[in-house]
């Protein structure tokens, strides 16, 4: 049986990384979370002073981003793999809300998207992938087999975003995360290059109520008839 690419795009916690994860092991690919890549080099944004202070400074950013290295590692004990930045575990960090409140920002810098959606092309060549993001099935992956666009009401979203960062011990108020969602909403979807929209062919998935464990089957289940070809 042959393999294929799979694409899942949607809006901020939709729990996308979530299913492609557990959609991966489950059909034995390779599991890539774009995502980790674009909270990354924001990351980097802000520690280099780019980001977060009085002024942004993007075209410093631009100008750094040679030296942002990025790597998938493999980490067996947890059955996934972390995100590396300049040889630093950082999968921890990039999760945080003020790197959510910056990631949107950065994710609309077009020398940053061609630098990463060329390492995700590149990532997904032999086929046989899982990745998620915004723009995997329209640009990094516009041939791809079986494309998902992911969605859910905003307050849900933000709840489940608002229990995450709790569960995590962060100190964060409902308000405030939905605020976050809301306002990466607009920007993602209203950027100038490469916005956050859904493919002609890919199937829209409305997960406002629904669990994991049906999510998984239903898409696990779609997956299965695209690679037997029906």
């Amino acid at each position: 049986m042959g393999k294929i690419t799979i694409a899942i795009d949607g809006y901020s916690s939709t729990g996308k990384s979530t299913i492609a994860k557990q959609l991966a092991k489950a059909l034995d690919y390779v599991y890539v979370d774009t995502g980790a890549m674009y909270r990354a080099v924001t990351l980097f944004a802000m520690r280099e002073g780019f980001i977060g202070g009085e002024k942004d400074y993007l075209e410093g950013l631009v100008n750094a981003l040679p030296k942002v290295d990025l790597k998938f590692v493999y980490n067996k004990s947890l059955g996934f793999s972390e995100m590396y930045l300049n040889g630093e575990n950082v999968e921890k960090e990039i999760r945080t809300l003020p790197v959510s409140q910056q990631v949107s920002k950065i994710a609309t810098i077009e020398k940053v998207r061609l630098k990463l959606v060329g390492m995700q092309q590149e990532m997904g060549k032999k086929k046989g992938v899982v990745m998620d993001g915004r723009d995997i099935g329209t640009v990094v992956f516009p041939n791809a087999e079986f494309k998902i666009f992911m969605t859910a009401s905003p307050e849900t979203r933000a709840f489940r975003r608002y229990k995450e960062l709790l569960d995590k011990g962060e100190k964060v108020s409902y308000k405030e995360v939905l605020k976050n969602v809301q306002t990466r909403d607009y920007i993602d979807s209203h950027r100038e290059f490469s916005p956050l929209r859904k493919a002609d062919d890919a199937i829209e998935f409305d997960n406002s109520d629904m669990g994991l464990k049906e999510q998984l089957e239903r898409i696990y289940n779609f997956a299965l008839r695209k690679i037997e070809g029906k």
